[in-house]
């Protein structure tokens, strides 16, 4: 079997659905050991940089999750060649996706999420538009499978194959509506000040806020940026879906910038410690994620726009070659 037709066939290989629950697996294990930790004193301005979250859970899991892509990437390259297949930029977007996991969970950012909104809002912003569309950047079905052995790999094919009930499940559950409504519905339901505050308050209720503000984003930006496959979006769609996105976590951000009374009491003691008013932290957060937040969208929608257009070239281009024959 030459190189070109074993990229194929590890391609279509890397497309079986089964593969991205062991790819969001693999990336988001770092997520919940970090969330679950006991809540400790929230940081002040004197000792903020030396409250680095050195879990070995969280450690493990981020170790684990480029453990496994390092080991499906050398074998794959090993018997395709480098650079195809998955190329050296997608290797290298996976481990700043990784990286950004680090910032978020393990930094002493973690550790000032409990004291601000602020920087909460920045570790929930890392999380859903740095680590997650890195990560889906940096292709990772095809490593995740070839980190399997042979057999193992081949098994998990046929497996995946029989399971009827699961493939017309995860088919519904990755409809580009439905993951957009996920998405949305994720971002605003951990907003609601009940919800909010009981995940500040409760170590397991932290964890699931982090592992679904991930997960849904991880689905979301591979929706967004995997256009043209059946049940998925054309790159047309594609640009409206990630900039309507934006357009709801912005309306997030500006209820939050111009509310009269803040959302979220339970911050008032770590605010106070960094001379905030508990008002002047939410607008914070609020003017957070209505401009980053929604200029992180307008680019990657921008982005996405741009590819069309040279795709829509480079067909223009074959079929005038393709007449003058």
């Amino acid at each position: 079997m030459n190189a070109t037709q074993q990229v194929r066939d590890a391609k279509v290989l890397g497309r079986q659905a089964v593969a991205l629950p062991l790819a969001l697996a693999t990336t988001i294990a770092g997520a919940a050991p970090a969330a679950a930790q006991a809540a400790g004193a929230a940081p002040t301005p004197g000792n903020v940089w030396s409250a680095w979250s050195w879990d070995p859970l969280v450690l493990l899991g981020i170790v684990a999750a480029a453990a496994v892509y390092a080991r499906g990437l050398r074998v794959f390259w090993r018997r395709v060649g480098i650079g195809r297949g998955v190329r050296a930029w997608q290797a290298a977007a996976y481990a700043g996706g990784l990286a950004a996991l680090v910032v978020a969970l393990v930094s002493p950012l973690d550790a000032l999420a409990e004291a601000l909104f602020a920087a909460h809002m920045v570790q929930h912003l890392v999380l859903m538009l740095v680590a997650a569309p890195l990560l889906v950047l940096g292709a990772p079905l095809v490593p995740a499978l070839w980190a399997l052995r042979r057999g193992r790999r081949h098994a998990l094919g046929r497996w995946w194959r029989q399971a009827r009930s699961l493939r017309a499940a995860w088919a519904a559950l990755s409809q580009p509506g439905v993951v957009w409504a996920l998405y949305a519905a994720t971002l605003w339901l951990w907003h609601v000040p009940v919800l909010y505050q009981a995940a500040l308050a409760s170590a397991p209720i932290h964890a699931l806020e982090h592992l679904t503000l991930l997960a849904t984003a991880l689905l979301f930006w591979w929706t967004a940026l995997h256009p043209g496959r059946s049940g998925r979006l054309g790159h047309g769609l594609g640009v409206l879906y990630v900039f309507t996105a934006g357009l709801q976590s912005g309306l997030l951000g500006i209820l939050l910038t111009f509310a009269r009374a803040p959302w979220y009491p339970a911050y008032a003691p770590g605010e106070a410690a960094w001379g905030l008013s508990p008002l002047e932290d939410q607008q914070l957060a609020g003017l957070l994620m209505w401009v980053p937040g929604g200029l992180a969208h307008l680019l990657a929608a921008l982005a996405l726009f741009a590819v069309w257009l040279a795709g829509a070239e480079r067909e223009a281009r074959r079929r005038e070659r393709a007449a003058e024959v």
